[in-house]
């Protein structure tokens, strides 16, 4: 576990014997330690002008390979003017500015004075993850703005620079580990969830039993939430338990946990390839994994559609490239429907993909981890519905399921699943497949897949979650030695 040290050039925050400062000339001369512990850095050194002490701080700290905010990277990013931001293009920001008087807002930690704008402040700290952040909302040429800028400890009030002091306690008092931990555990994970997601990936049964399982292979577990990028560092592993996706924090997570050498499960590479449908069969089709007749299509025009319509014939099913959960999935039966879903499609997406429809009564889902299948489902259609989960239903959102052996699985769906594994690379994932007629087909492969106490453990029990914690250990192992 990392120790926290902040660096600063303020004279008060040096004198404050709450916050463990040291100066940057202390730092400059007496780090790395040879036998002190491991620290990250924190650094609140004016970082305004090219070549200042902050500049130098971050620099220093890169160097040493001691983890540190802000990189010189995001100094860089926030120097002079800082960065303008359009309203509307943060996904968070929507009606929580008044239109009316243009104002600020002070972060510290990424956490905001002002409760009611924390989202907000979540989510700019994940953009921009620097100690202390000044927000101004700003009317430019009848454009809503936000600009995001560095500030100084010798720039805030009396009252700010009180806030800021006790956000940067909380914030060390979370990075360290008692001398007990350090005894029991020899290395920590950290399990990412999130408490607004809808559907998760793992109910919190599940995740409770994560944790247990990983005890009982000499790993402490802890579940963090969206808003603990900053605290990657201290952990040695990283368990993503939250639906993925690119433009979002679990893809921000998982590559910053790579970069700082955490043993990531999903990795960034896998959440990249699954993410993406066209990936996906480009991928099974250069690599003969057996898959349904797919269109990758980048226009509506009448050519194209009639060439997917004299191909696939109705029904058939139009995607959007990066879904989750059946959502952006559409079953078409004719060619109105087939031009509405085509436009409808093409105003999110570059591209979209056109697939034959093959009813089944349920599609398997196989688990794999590390290219061996560990367990085994049936999910079955909604109620009344072509797929396993109905969004347009609250009472039969999805259908019900069957846990299984994979011994008891067809063999060619075992080795349909192995093989589209394969495709993608040595993580955890669901490959969703039909069977008919004895022949497999693969559908997708499932990043980060589902994996709730009641569901897919149904016949493993908790062995399934001692076998995923094995895998984390003996990647640990690995990289202990390396």
């Amino acid at each position: 576990m990392l120790s926290t040290l902040f660096v600063t050039d303020n004279e008060l925050l040096l004198a404050e014997p709450s916050v463990n400062c040291i100066s940057f000339l202390e730092y400059l001369n007496e780090y790395p330690k040879a036998k002190g512990p491991k620290v990250r850095i924190i650094n609140l050194c004016d970082s305004g002008r090219y070549l200042s002490n902050g500049y130098y701080c971050s620099l220093l700290a890169e160097a040493r390979a001691h983890p540190v905010l802000p990189s010189v990277r995001v100094i860089n990013s926030l120097r002079e003017s800082g960065t303008s931001l359009l309203l509307n293009s943060i996904p968070v920001a929507k009606k929580v500015w008044p239109a009316a008087q243009p104002h600020a807002l002070l972060l510290c930690m990424g956490v905001c004075q002002q409760a009611i704008h924390q989202k907000l402040a979540n989510w700019l700290y994940q953009q921009f993850p620097a100690p202390l952040l000044l927000i101004e909302f700003q009317h430019i040429n009848g454009e809503q703005r936000l600009t995001v800028s560095r500030v100084s400890i010798d720039q805030l009030d009396d009252s700010q620079r009180q806030f800021c002091i006790e956000q940067l306690k909380l914030f060390a008092s979370k990075a360290w580990r008692t001398k007990a931990d350090k005894k029991r555990y020899r290395w920590e994970l950290a399990i990412l969830t999130n408490p607004d997601e809808k559907v998760p990936p793992s109910n919190k049964s599940a995740i409770s039993r994560f944790i247990r399982a990983a005890e009982k292979h000499g790993i402490r577990a802890v579940e963090i939430g969206p808003d603990d990028l900053t605290t990657l560092p201290q952990y040695d592993a990283l368990f993503i338990r939250e639906t993925t996706a690119i433009d979002h924090h679990t893809y921000r997570f998982a590559n910053e946990a790579e970069k700082a050498g955490l043993v990531v499960i999903d990795d960034p590479s896998s959440i990249l390839r699954c993410c993406n449908k066209v990936y996906l069969h480009d991928a099974f089709t250069y690599r003969n994994v057996p898959s349904l007749r797919t269109f990758i299509l980048a226009d509506n025009s009448a050519s194209s559609l009639d060439k997917v319509e004299h191909s696939l014939g109705y029904p058939m099913v139009l995607k959007i490239p990066e879904s989750a959960f059946s959502k952006g999935v559409f079953k078409v039966s004719d060619r109105a429907e087939l031009e509405a879903a085509a436009t409808s499609l093409l105003a999110d997406s570059a591209l979209f993909i056109a697939q034959e429809y093959l009813y089944t009564e349920f599609d398997w889902r196989i688990g794999v981890l590390n290219g061996r299948a560990i367990y085994a489902c049936r999910y079955y259609m909604a109620k009344n519905h072509w797929q396993i989960y109905n969004h347009s239903s609250k009472r039969n959102f999805s259908g019900g399921f069957d846990a299984l052996p994979t011994f008891e699985v067809p063999s060619g769906v075992l080795q349909a699943a192995l093989k589209a594994a394969a495709t993608v690379g040595n993580g955890l994932y669901g490959i969703d497949i039909k069977e008919v007629d004895g022949r497999a087909y693969v559908l997708e492969v499932n990043d980060n897949p589902s994996l709730e106490h009641g569901v897919e453990d149904a016949y493993l029990g908790e062995e399934l979650y001692m076998q995923v914690m094995a895998e984390f250990l003996r990647r640990l192992e690995i990289r202990g030695l390396s």
